[in-house]
């Protein structure tokens, strides 16, 4: 079998990694990893861990060896940072007040998250279900597309992540959760290329040029099938790539031709990530159904949430969710206040103008840099793809992981998308003097590999 590159982060089984452990990991450390690697059914991107976290505050993890990292990755979960006062004391007032809800009850909490939620979606996106996980929701989405438009079919884009579920796997395109021991998977489940201006699978030079040939693509395909029930995508790839300029309004226009729904998989750029409260609201659109998850529990607690328009509430003699956790209240307050801190904090807007500050700092002292193939984001998620030749784009990905590694060294945790891009996703909570000492350590070790 030929190795997979894994878009989704590093590959924990290279030698890079090997030599890693041997060299960095601390006495306290080394026993539970060996623990955690007895214990655990082994998979990619999982066991061998990097190292132990011990504790988790603000920006920074902590290892058992008292090792400390400013954390770029955190699974997307710490918009808030770790540990966010505020939200502790909410939830361990909840857990006072009201612990648990039985599914077929309803109570306070959770129907203020879902208020909440259908204020600050745009437009008509105002009916919500909870899971417990992005995986989930998306599936949810998929049942509500199914059953609104008396149709099976999906149109996503090679490459996505949407969770490792095997709904949510199938309109995924990275071979990592989707191939060989994975399918069969579901049928229907139609697939194109996607946006990647850089690396343009259409070989085209550039979005100036293309004529939009990926989103006409996702039209051809909407056209031919004649029966999809909805076209499931991320509204900027967290790897990360940014849309085309045009390209989420020609494919919203391509749906609403073809009958399609649009989903959009909020789940790691939403609530603010992106320097917008959803990553769509750059492309001024509406999708017709949006997921959201993964900080939406304040980096806590897991919950996540399917958030459809109003004219989609068909499913009411079906299960579609029907989770057990659907309407916990702890959860739902974990939300809420998580909503409130995004808000009241200045975080989108902080976000933004942070994201801005560090993509200046990369564009300006990285210029000339034979080894930087391409800067691209929005917000704080942004990443720096790593090349052997700029001529020709050769995948840097050695070299990518020297990087990291080096970063690692220097108290920086990012991950490799796409086996070469170092992808920096910091909390929208990080003082800009941190952000700079990151993009210190970040710049200095790409000029070292250089």
């Amino acid at each position: 079998m030929a190795q997979i590159v894994h878009t989704e982060g590093e590959s924990n089984t290279s030698g890079a990694r090997k030599a890693w452990l041997e060299k960095s990991i601390g006495p306290n450390s080394a026993p539970l990893l060996k623990r955690d690697a007895d214990a655990f059914l082994h998979q990619s991107l999982s066991s061998p861990c990097v190292s132990t976290i011990a504790k988790a505050e603000g920006i920074w993890i902590e290892d058992m060896d008292g090792r400390r990292y400013m954390d770029f990755h955190g699974n997307s979960v710490h918009h808030i940072g770790y540990g966010h006062p505020r939200l502790i004391e909410a939830i361990k007032a909840q857990l006072d007040d009201l612990p648990f809800s039985p599914r077929r009850f309803t109570n306070d909490p959770a129907v203020e998250l879902a208020e909440k939620l259908g204020e600050i979606a745009p437009g008509d996106l105002r009916k919500v279900l909870f899971t417990t996980g992005g995986s989930d929701a998306n599936e949810v989405a998929l049942k509500i597309a199914r059953a609104a438009t008396k149709r099976f079919k999906t149109v996503s884009f090679w490459d996505a992540f949407h969770g490792a579920g095997f709904g949510a796997a199938s309109v995924g395109g990275e071979a990592t959760f989707r191939s060989h021991i994975a399918g069969p998977l579901l049928p229907g489940t139609e697939h194109v290329a996607p946006f990647a201006c850089y690396r343009c699978p259409y070989n085209h030079p550039g979005p100036e040029t293309c004529g939009l040939a990926c989103a006409k693509m996702v039209d051809f395909v909407l056209e031919r099938e004649g029966d999809v029930a909805a076209v499931i995508a991320e509204p900027m790839r967290a790897v990360p790539y940014v849309p085309p300029p045009g390209f989420w309004k020609a494919v919203r226009e391509a749906c609403n031709r073809r009958g399609a729904l649009l989903i959009m998989d909020e789940i790691p750029t939403g609530l603010g990530k992106t320097g917008r409260m959803f990553a769509f609201e750059h492309d001024e659109i509406i999708p017709d159904i949006v997921t959201v998850g993964k900080a939406l529990g304040g980096g806590i607690l897991p919950i996540a949430a399917c958030v459809a328009r109003e004219d989609l509430d068909v499913c009411g003699d079906f299960a579609i969710g029907h989770y057990t956790h659907e309407k916990n209240p702890v959860t739902a307050r974990a939300a809420l206040t998580t909503i409130k801190i995004i808000e009241e904090e200045g975080l989108v807007e902080r976000s933004a103008e942070l994201g801005d500050h560090a993509m200046t700092r990369l564009n300006s002292e990285l210029l000339n840099v034979a080894i930087v193939g391409d800067i691209r984001g929005r917000g704080l998620m942004f990443g720096i793809e790593i090349v052997d030749d700029r001529a020709d784009k050769t995948p840097g990905n050695a070299r990518a992981e020297r990087i990291y590694y080096a970063c690692l060294e220097a108290g920086l945790s990012f991950k490799i998308s796409q086996g070469c891009v170092l992808t920096l996703s910091p909390p929208l909570t990080i003082a800009e003097e941190d952000l700079d000492r990151a993009l210190d350590i970040v710049i200095g070790a790409i000029k070292e590999a250089a």
